[in-house]
């Protein structure tokens, strides 16, 4: 089978496949993309911002074509594709509007006679690996802040969008991006080593596993390149109290079930307090009975989505049976389809051993794992009990109560009675084992410049 291709996840079947990249092919590229680089330095940042802006009037133009690619690509629903679609091209406008601004020389105090002034300048060729779950928006946040402060992108994305990743390169070179300024590579494990080895390359950014982090992280460290890696999450969602409990409940579990549970920053770990935990659990049960598989493109009342893969979903499976074994229980759902399909029902589980592998494992599926805690001190331990340190959320009827316990939360991205806050003005990243560096707001556009100092003497 052809590595990178284009295969239905709810048919198995595979619709078309393409070549993987030659070594001459990735030689090509990175001269290409340096080439560019020295002259796409140069335009003033007001004329790439209106080439990035001429991206996302793109986006918009083509927005059903574009949400029908991935959907058929990675299964999430037409509906949640357009939602993607939207979102990407929401980042790309916001960096085309607000980049030049982020990025404008600053002046500082200096007790030196003279004038001390801190610019922002691009540093050359930038290497972007993304993942499947989000195949637009993974790439938005990286390229259009990049492009804007005149970077230049090479971009590997996952085996299975290969055909989104081509549109998105088309994409570029229509908006007026010059050829080789912007490109999609069909590259191997090896061939991304050796890009980042290249001199041409000054920088990397990593969406994707803990493993594949460490690895890409190395190969960065090891070259002296920088890097922005983007991990996993086992993110809290801790539920202290609620005026209504079941719409705690249907708002944790649709977000937990959002593109099949396939989110950095999900809320994989549900800790509710001992006096609602059973209501609460009742009605993520409720919203789990009677679901049935469905076509992603054509989604019906009460149906789901496969996930990106056959293989994804037998993962999800085996780590659902693995807290089975250890002593975890299954309320509702876990069920994995017969044949090539790749559905897996949404699932809730409970009474996860702490003692136990599963405990620390995160599910990259519809599975709504819920935790029963006595104390908002509790609470607080078993949310800060993890590797990951992506996101998390606190949620009460007692905003002060909330605050308390999500200022301490150990993670990139704490919020007070929402899941998850998230627009192209707002800043993503995590701690710990989630990674380092930041995508997205204003600070987005600062992780691959430049930040020189230049001294004027008086």
């Amino acid at each position: 089978m052809s590595k990178y291709r284009v295969q239905n996840p709810a048919t198995g079947e595979i619709l078309e496949t393409f070549e993987a990249a030659t070594d001459a092919q990735i030689e090509a590229a990175l001269d290409a993309a340096d080439t560019v680089y020295k002259e796409w330095r140069e335009r003033s940042v007001q004329e790439r911002a209106a080439v990035v802006k001429r991206v996302a009037e793109l986006f918009a133009e083509r927005r059903e074509e574009l949400a029908r690619l991935i959907a058929l690509e990675m299964g999430k629903s037409i509906a949640e594709s357009l939602d993607e679609v939207d979102f990407a091209t929401q980042i790309i406008d916001y960096y085309a509007v607000h980049g030049p601004s982020f990025i404008t020389d600053s002046e500082i105090p200096s007790t030196i006679p003279g004038k001390a002034i801190v610019e922002h300048l691009p540093i050359g060729t930038l290497l972007g690996v993304m993942p499947w779950n989000f195949p637009y928006y993974q790439v938005a946040r990286f390229a259009a802040p990049n492009l804007v402060l005149g970077n230049t992108i090479l971009l590997k994305h996952a085996d299975i969008c290969a055909r989104s990743a081509l549109t998105i390169q088309e994409i570029m070179e229509e908006a007026g991006v010059p050829v080789g300024g912007y490109q999609n590579v069909f590259a191997s494990h090896g061939q991304i080593a050796t890009m980042i080895a290249d001199p041409r390359v000054q920088g990397v950014s990593l969406t994707g596993s803990e493993r594949a982090g460490a690895i890409i992280g190395a190969q960065a460290g090891e070259h002296l390149k920088k890097c922005v890696l983007e991990l996993g999450g086992i993110d809290p969602m801790v539920v202290l109290d609620a005026a209504d409990v079941a719409a705690v409940a249907k708002e944790a579990w649709d977000f937990r079930v959002y593109n099949a549970g396939q989110v950095c920053n999900s809320n994989k770990r549900l800790i509710v307090m001992d006096d609602i935990y059973d209501e609460f659990v009742a009605e993520l049960v409720r919203l789990a009975e009677g679901l049935r598989p469905g076509d992603q493109l054509n989604l019906g009342e009460g149906e789901y989505v496969p996930l990106s893969s056959r293989a994804a979903a037998e993962t999800v499976d085996a780590q659902v049976r693995g807290a089975v074994a250890e002593g975890a229980r299954v309320l509702a759902g876990g069920v994995l389809a017969e044949g090539p399909s790749a559905h897996y029902a949404p699932t809730v589980l409970v009474d996860v051993p702490r003692d136990s592998a599963s405990y620390a494992e995160e599910i990259f599926g519809p599975v709504a794992t819920v935790y029963r805690v006595s104390s908002d001190a509790e609470a607080l331990e078993l949310a800060n009990d993890c590797a990951l340190g992506l996101g998390g959320s606190v949620f009460s009827a007692d905003e002060a109560r909330a605050a308390r316990v999500a200022s301490r939360l150990e993670v990139g991205m704490a919020h007070v009675n929402i899941i998850a806050a998230e627009s192209a003005e707002i800043p993503f990243g995590g701690v710990k084992r989630s990674g380092f560096g930041r995508e997205m707001g204003p600070i987005g556009i600062g992780e691959f410049a430049n930040k020189r100092l230049y001294f004027v003497a008086k």
